[in-house]
């Protein structure tokens, strides 16, 4: 889930604005640079799912540089990050796997733009991946390391199965110069500013390139239960919670 803060620009008035809330809102002026403006056709449920998962997968793709013609390997395909990954990912050009806990989950990865579909926790050492976004960590992130190629990057930004993780090195140093990044969204934002990766996909949206996976809507009131289904995992991509 994420937080949304709808706040109003003196530069820019009468239009919405989004920016992520991490922690309380700052000092004005750092506020404001954080802000980016919402597309009229973009609705509010569409950009609460920006700040976290939507700036998240468009952040760890960047770690592997210009992706037209390389191969993407994102895991979790199905959750929050990794449906955005997939689109983002094929947009830019790439060949991309997705990878899923069940066959049931193929098809609608496949219609988010994947080429190929991977059904399970384990990766293979072949084919060999520029870039992997991995977020299930366990034995996925523990083979992903293998599957990397000379100079790939695997950004791990999630333990959805486990957090402990064992992994081959002689497999892993022997590609050369691959490098295992450690993610956090809000320690990314200290290099770039919000409002650049905000004002991207609020952009991508009205132009139908790319699509918010919103599996339900709830009044907030409701928010022990979803955050329950959440963590059981009972329904693709994202949740978003309404105030009344």
């Amino acid at each position: 889930m994420s937080n949304l803060a709808v706040v109003v620009d003196p530069d820019a008035r009468g239009r919405l604005v989004l920016k992520p809330v991490p922690e309380p809102v700052p000092d004005r002026s750092e506020a404001i640079v954080r802000l980016a403006e919402l597309p009229e056709k973009v609705t509010f449920s569409q950009a609460a799912t920006f700040p976290v998962a939507g700036l998240t997968a468009l952040l760890a793709l960047g770690k592997g540089g210009p992706l037209l013609g390389k191969r993407v390997l994102v895991t979790g395909a199905t959750g929050g990050v990794g449906d955005f990954a997939v689109q983002l990912a094929r947009l830019a050009g790439a060949h991309v796997t997705g990878l899923v806990r069940r066959a049931d989950q193929v098809p609608s990865v496949r219609q988010l733009g994947a080429h190929e579909v991977i059904v399970g926790d384990e990766i293979a050492t072949e084919p060999k991946y520029d870039l992997i976004v991995e977020s299930v960590g366990g034995r996925t992130l523990g083979t992903a390391l293998a599957a990397l190629r000379r100079g790939g990057v695997c950004v791990t930004l999630g333990v959805s199965a486990s957090a402990e993780v064992t992994f081959d090195a002689r497999e892993f140093f022997v590609a050369g110069r691959s490098t295992l990044y450690g993610f956090y969204v809000f320690t990314e934002l200290g290099n770039e500013s919000a409002s650049v990766g905000l004002g991207r996909l609020a952009d991508l949206v009205p132009a139908g390139q790319l699509s918010p996976h919103i599996s339900l809507e709830r009044p907030w009131k409701e928010i022990a239960q979803v955050a329950q289904d959440l963590m059981a995992r009972r329904y693709p991509g994202k949740a978003v919670l309404t105030l009344d």
